[in-house]
């Protein structure tokens, strides 16, 4: 087999596949390293790592905002996390299930950030509602199977991913204010 070569402006003879390396090269020295792929992504498993636990770490350290997109509220720690960072004059929002809010022990939950000041809203599409997302001002956002629960951290086979990235998190945060301004599917959590 002939390789294929190209002669250059400087009449130099280039095999076709050295060229495209070159290309190649060249390409990638032009396009920004790292675009999108700069995210750093911790992986807690549950009940070994106690996910919660570093979920709660986390609603310490939000200094404009955390919102909580989650089917499954119960934890005290949680609940107290949340409290506190409105407290701090964080700005503080919660999205549930209204099928949820059956439970007495989220009731209870949701009673507790209610009397806190922190807005809640449910959805109307009950049994839905399958994210367990909290972002946190604009660089840390999470995701995974875990409910903000003691059997989420302490007992059930569970996932929590902790993402460190603006351009996922600004997404994150997109997503739940859509969500937030749905008037169709979700409403203001009523406390009885």
């Amino acid at each position: 087999m002939i390789p294929v070569c190209h002669v250059t402006s400087m009449g130099a003879v280039v095999p076709t596949r050295i060229l495209r390396s070159l290309c190649l090269a060249l390409i990638m020295l032009a396009v920004p390293v790292g675009a999108g792929w700069s995210a750093t992504v911790e992986v807690y498993y549950a009940p070994d790592d106690a996910p919660l636990d570093r979920l709660t770490t986390l609603y310490g350290h939000a200094k404009r905002y955390l919102y909580v997109a989650v089917y499954g509220l119960t934890s005290p720690r949680a609940v107290e996390a949340m409290v506190a960072a409105k407290k701090r004059g964080v700005d503080v929002r919660l999205i549930t299930d209204r099928q949820r809010t059956e439970d007495v022990k989220q009731r209870t939950a949701l009673h507790t950030l209610h009397l806190a000041g922190i807005p809640i809203l449910v959805n109307e599409h009950d049994g839905l509602m399958h994210l367990k997302q909290a972002v946190i001002d604009d660089e840390v956002n999470t995701s995974g199977s875990m409910n903000h629960t003691t059997s989420g951290n302490r007992y059930n086979d569970e996932r929590l991913d902790v993402v460190t990235d603006h351009a996922i998190s600004v997404k994150a945060r997109e997503k739940f204010l859509a969500m937030w301004n749905d008037h169709n599917r979700y409403r203001a959590w009523e406390a009885h």
